[in-house]
């Protein structure tokens, strides 16, 4: 070969290499809930500003979500290069090294982020995620169906008002049900409602000691109240209903109460999504015989694995995907009701925000009042509201959950169900070290 025709390899390997270096495809995992449904139709301006990366999107059902990036940080198989986690996996993964620090430029006004949002993705000082948005928990009633009943419920009602009046505004042969709750069994799902109300009701999931603590009275009269509220005020087959279920079904009238994620507020209020738009009253999370723990805190955050050959361009996504300017974009492309709230000052500080989302304060006060350091009557050993941030508790979540679902689908009893979930976790903490 000639030196002329071996240097035009060499310069055409050459060019190959730094198109396929420059032409990056990050592929994103993320949850298929609304807001991030509106971060993937409007991912091209981002693909426009960056014309070298190219964005490829795998959208899962939360439950499927975790299944599959928790396989792929733990195995680094490297699947994704941006993942949807939340503020359980941002410690347990980062102490682990199995996502990546970020250290966001000046621009990006990480001060800005709400103070609870930003400590619960920092470990040792680092943010490990950037937040896309925030929630805590909220009731979500329909005013229309008060003022018809003669009803009136408190700014922070208790579980005894709620049930009260899920069981007034109940009319199924109408087509509304008093009360819509997470059935669906899973850590994520229908255990962390049941694990704020065992807060409420004075319970925890550990003692100081690591001892499950599950066949209480605490978690028995938190979970009769919510399997009782289900199968009596509840729509058919609450056992399959998490988070989008209920969002669907009372955002079309079918239910009178909801209690869920504050962030539903961004839908339920939005006259072409919901028929409810403008009927709905948004008070704090019910409470028991404490306010510890009534409420949960929560983000769904960007992060991206150890394992990512394109760092670079995955933070750059990051960054663009949580910052104060894709919020602008949002609002303008889709209206102010529309944007990720939950996680910027300045988000909340916007006339047209506040004005479009009667929600926005009592999101924000819930967001600012969870404490995951002191979210239970008794002292607990574990940081964390509604789950315990321990790497063990994904598994015992769900088993639990598993088992307090069958409370909605088979003649079975609360208390046989706690000693069993009791004997599950006792199990899976004793094989995991915790005791002897």
């Amino acid at each position: 070969m000639s030196f002329s025709r071996l240097l035009a390899v060499v310069i055409g390997v050459t060019l190959l290499m730094t198109r396929i270096v420059q032409g990056a495809e990050l592929v994103i995992a993320t949850v298929n809930n609304g807001h991030m449904i509106t971060l993937q139709k409007l991912s091209g301006e981002f693909e426009r500003q960056h014309p070298d990366i190219q964005l490829k999107w795998i959208t899962l059902e939360e439950g499927r979500l975790r299944q599959q990036v928790s396989q792929d940080v733990a195995t680094r198989a490297g699947q994704f290069d941006v993942m949807t986690i939340g503020a359980y996996e941002v410690p347990i993964w980062a102490k682990r090294g199995w996502i990546r620090s970020i250290n966001p430029p000046p621009s990006y006004d990480a001060d800005d982020l709400l103070v609870p949002i930003r400590q619960s993705l920092t470990v040792s000082g680092h943010l490990y995620a950037l937040p896309f948005y925030g929630e805590s928990t909220m009731t979500m009633v329909r005013t229309d169906l008060l003022k018809a009943a003669g009803i009136s419920l408190s700014a922070t009602p208790t579980w005894d008002q709620i049930k009260t009046a899920a069981e007034r505004l109940h009319a199924p042969d109408k087509g509304v049900y008093g009360i819509c709750l997470r059935g669906k069994p899973g850590w994520g799902e229908n255990m962390a409602l049941i694990s704020i109300m065992a807060n409420t009701f004075g319970g925890q999931w550990f003692d100081m000691n690591w001892m499950p603590q599950l066949d209480t009275p605490a978690w028995r009269n938190a979970v009769s109240l919510y399997a009782d509220l289900l199968k009596r005020f509840g729509p058919p087959g609450a056992a399959a209903n998490g988070y989008n279920e209920n969002l669907a079904l009372f955002s079309a009238g079918r239910c009178a109460i909801w209690i869920d994620a504050t962030v539903a507020g961004s839908f339920i209020n939005r006259a072409d999504v919901s028929r409810v738009a403008g009927k709905v009253a948004f008070l704090q999370t019910p409470v028991a015989s404490t306010p510890k723990g009534s409420h949960w805190l929560w983000t769904w955050a960007l992060a991206m694995p150890m394992a990512t050959n394109q760092p670079e361009a995955a933070q750059a996504f990051m960054e663009w995907a949580t910052s104060k300017d894709y919020i602008r974009l949002v609002a303008q492309r889709e209206g102010w009701a529309a944007v990720p709230s939950g996680t910027r000052t300045s988000t909340y500080a916007e006339p047209a925000f506040r004005q479009l989302n009667p929600h926005a304060d009592v999101e924000r006060h819930a967001i600012s009042t969870a404490n995951p350091h002191d979210a239970t009557l008794p002292a607990s050993p574990y940081v964390g509201i509604q789950f315990a941030a321990i790497p063990e508790f994904q598994s015992i979540g769900t088993a639990v959950g598993q088992q307090i679902a069958r409370l909605l689908q088979e003649p079975v009893s609360v208390k046989e169900v706690l000693q069993t979930a009791q004997q599950i976790s006792l199990r899976k903490m004793r094989d995991a070290g915790y005791l002897r």
